[in-house]
């Protein structure tokens, strides 16, 4: 009798891989049923990730979306996953025990049942808890195998990981290949290692398609023991997406599993409804590079999820920088000049900051590392002169230990700038504070909901939240959909929304206004980011948040006898990073290598160094506000 095999839809990850949005809740709503009735599937992911975050975003409430959208499958007995990320929970930064443990029993109730935990360091130490509180709060605990390629991520070494994972609790083991590069023998002997130790174990595999092995890794999986395969469908499969269900399903069936057969009729109705719903709005937030597969990848291990807030970083940071080139009389850089040099940098700064697997977080540090040091050295100056505050948590121990040391520069710059190695345990760095936000909510006069559902909710997403409650989120999100909207209509001379979809099938192409996107071209432009609160967010409430009378020119600012100090990247400027630092006020004296402002961007918080010394006669950028890059920010003499 022939093995069989379950397919896992991962409906979340496929739009969160693709842009920036997943769909409102009724739209989710609609297409939960067609997904039943596809009946080739055990498990569906449903949120986590980004999911809550994304929803605040645009002004929805992410417990009502969770809750009626994994009704649907409960009531028909499939599965439900999320994605958490042990110390972070479902945010980008460290999240307090209470507020992580508040989090499992919430997700069981509003109707999740599979919790898959991983940590962007591979830290069991970090996932401990994770797997402690999902079986509390009665949900499986899924521990996964961040998968990247490097002399120190070994098979060996997964094979142990996963040990050490069933050791402190994980029920099932999940082989993360989030950037699609695991090679697929080594993808197969890591999930044979771990069968043979743990034949009771199940185990699943999620592999991205980017670079391309993911259909050859799927085959190998299941060759040597995997019990479920992640697939992705059309129209957002592929891509930095996941491998397609038909071809999965074709392959596995012709190597002699089982697999359950698809009924085409649902799946023409999933197919349709996802391709109206990128019609309707979430095709403006998706770039059409994402749809591309890219074996230029497989060098840098950039993992799928994190390319499209990669390709609009590039976007911003190619023209700030070409208007650099231009004023210093040099030619202009083109796009892909720009995401080569990015590529090459990324492997060379990877290992010399000690090989993190490329996964949230982490992706996101090495990526922003590589290419604030290109943008510095065509500016001439030296490579690690942009290392972010994020960046050096991590780097100093305080997410866990690296895998590998530290390049000798980057020990240097720590010694330099006296750094100290953390080496406790990096929850113990964030005290409970579930009783802090309950008090915001009281003050508030705020309803704390189902189950506590919105005290966890600003608990978990503080800054999001807020806008969430005051309207702020769904005003900006509708303004920034406007804009997108009347740009798209003046590049094409029609009011349209993009479709970027392969191929749509005949019931697509009614629904569709058949636009054709110029994607070689690079016409349609997006800004995707996920704005999540990083670790130590700038204190807007400060003493310094806005600059008081003192700031005002002084007669010698006036005379122009005083040296300017420059941005050297947009973003968002603050003068200090938490409410106990001390902000640089008129009248100070600096020193050249000082820290006199943060400027948030590309999700983390960077550090400015004084380029000059002297005495600070004017604050010219706003605390909490939008700096491009070369606006002055300090006026000294």
């Amino acid at each position: 009798m022939s093995k069989s095999i379950k397919l896992a839809l991962v409906y979340r990850d496929m739009w969160q891989s693709a842009g920036k949005y997943v769909p409102r809740v009724d739209q989710l709503v609609r297409v939960a049923q067609p997904i039943v009735d596809m009946g080739c599937f055990a498990r569906v992911e449903t949120n986590g990730g980004g999911f809550e975050q994304v929803n605040l975003l645009y002004g929805e409430n992410p417990n009502k979306a969770v809750r009626q959208w994994t009704q649907p499958f409960n009531d028909a007995g499939i599965q439900t996953q999320m994605l958490e990320r042990g110390l972070n929970g479902i945010r980008m930064s460290p999240v307090s025990a209470d507020i992580r443990q508040m989090m499992f029993a919430l997700k069981k109730k509003q109707g999740t049942d599979i919790s898959r935990s991983f940590d962007g360091l591979n830290n069991p130490q970090n996932l401990e808890n994770s797997f402690k509180f999902a079986k509390e709060g009665g949900m499986i605990a899924q521990g996964a195998l961040s998968l990247t390629f490097s002399p120190l991520h070994t098979i060996e070494y997964y094979i142990n990981l996963a040990d050490q994972y069933i050791d402190i609790g994980a029920e099932e083991i999940c082989i993360k290949d989030m950037a699609g590069i695991g090679r697929p023998v080594s993808v197969g002997k890591i999930i044979k290692g771990i069968k043979d130790r743990h034949p009771n174990i199940l185990v699943q595999y999620h592999g991205h398609s980017t670079p391309g092995f993911s259909v050859a890794s799927s085959l190998e999986a299941a060759r040597n023991g995997a019990d479920i395969i992640d697939v992705g469908m059309e129209p957002l499969s592929w891509g930095t997406g996941h491998a397609d269900l038909l071809t999965i399903h074709a392959m596995l069936k012709d190597a002699g599993f089982h697999v359950e057969d698809i009924n085409m009729d649902a799946y023409m109705e999933v197919r349709r409804l996802t391709q109206e719903f990128m019609d309707d709005f979430l095709g403006y937030y998706i770039n059409p590079q994402n749809r591309r597969m890219n074996s230029l990848l497989i060098g840098p291990g950039l993992p799928g999820g994190m390319m499209g807030s990669l390709m609009a970083d590039l976007e911003k940071n190619i023209r700030s920088l070409n208007k650099w080139m231009r004023k210093n009389g040099k030619p202009d850089i083109t796009q892909e000049q720009l995401l080569i040099k990015l590529f090459n940098e990324v492997e060379y700064v990877w290992p010399q900051m000690g090989y993190p697997p490329l996964v949230t977080p982490f992706s996101q540090y090495v990526k922003n590392v590589a290419l604030m040091n290109v943008i510095q050295m065509e500016k001439g100056k030296a490579r690690w002169s942009m290392v972010d505050e994020n960046t050096w948590g991590m780097l100093m121990g305080r997410s866990g230990q690296l895998l590998g040391p530290l390049g000798e520069d980057l020990q240097a710059l720590a010694i330099n700038q006296k750094r100290e190695p953390y080496t406790g345990t990096p929850q113990d760095l964030y005290p409970d504070e579930l009783e802090i936000f309950a008090a915001e909510m009281d003050k508030n006069g705020w309803d704390y909901g189902e189950d506590d559902e919105e005290l966890f909710e600003l608990a978990m997403h503080p800054a999001q939240y807020k806008e969430y409650k005051s309207g702020k989120a769904k005003e900006k999100f509708l303004a920034d959909l406007e804009e997108r909207k009347a740009k798209k209509s003046q590049s094409t001379g029609a009011n349209n929304t993009p479709t970027i979809a392969a191929v749509p099938t005949s019931a697509a192409v009614a629904q569709s206004k058949n636009i054709t996107v110029d994607i070689d071209g690079e016409k349609f432009k997006v800004n995707i980011s996920y704005d999540d609160q990083p670790q130590n967010q700038p204190s807007t409430n400060n003493a310094t948040a806005a600059p008081t009378a003192n700031n005002a020119p002084t007669p010698t600012t006036q005379n122009g006898n005083y040296q300017e100090l420059e941005a050297p990247l947009e973003g968002k400027f603050y003068l200090t990073k938490d409410s106990s630092e001390r902000g640089v006020k008129v009248g100070d004296d600096i020193l050249e290598g000082d820290t006199i402002a943060y400027i948030e961007s590309m999700k983390v918080i960077n550090a400015i160094a004084a380029e000059k010394s002297g005495k600070v006669i004017e604050i010219v950028a706003k605390h909490g506000e939008d700096i491009e890059e070369d606006d002055v920010m300090f006026r000294i003499v």
